[in-house]
């Protein structure tokens, strides 16, 4: 069995699909067996077959990124079936688009202030 780091219990792919987790497991590194949530989001969107594939054909330096990318993917197509992370993109780029205003606006007082600030004072007839 795979040891998948925990009791050596088969990890979160073969226990999902109910098989043995063979000691070579592509999944085992990737989708330890506390964590089944994160490869049942995985399969629903890509599918093991594809994952699997993806995986053999990735050198082993980039799978981590790889696993990483595709739970995020498929987290975010669970909440949002339709738009999935884009949806999230999209609302993230809301957010800097206001903030840049906002700053832009900051920015303008704090120019507006020191326009002020560097006017010298009036001389005032009765101050001599």
């Amino acid at each position: 069995m795979a040891s998948s780091g925990f009791f050596d219990s088969p990890c979160a792919c073969c226990k999902f699909l109910k098989r043995k987790c063979p000691p070579e497991c592509i999944f085992a590194p990737y989708f330890p067996p506390q964590d089944p949530y994160k490869f049942i989001n995985v399969h629903k969107i890509f599918g093991s077959s594809n994952v699997s594939k993806l995986l053999n054909e990735l050198p082993p330096h980039q799978r981590s990124d790889a696993v990483k990318s595709m739970a995020y993917e498929a987290a975010a197509r669970v909440r949002d079936p339709v738009h999935g992370c884009v949806a999230e993109i999209c609302s993230l780029q809301r957010q800097v688009q206001l903030l840049q205003k906002e700053l832009e606006a900051a920015n303008a007082r704090l120019r507006n202030y020191e326009t002020l600030n560097n006017y010298p004072a009036y001389s005032l007839p009765w101050n001599g």
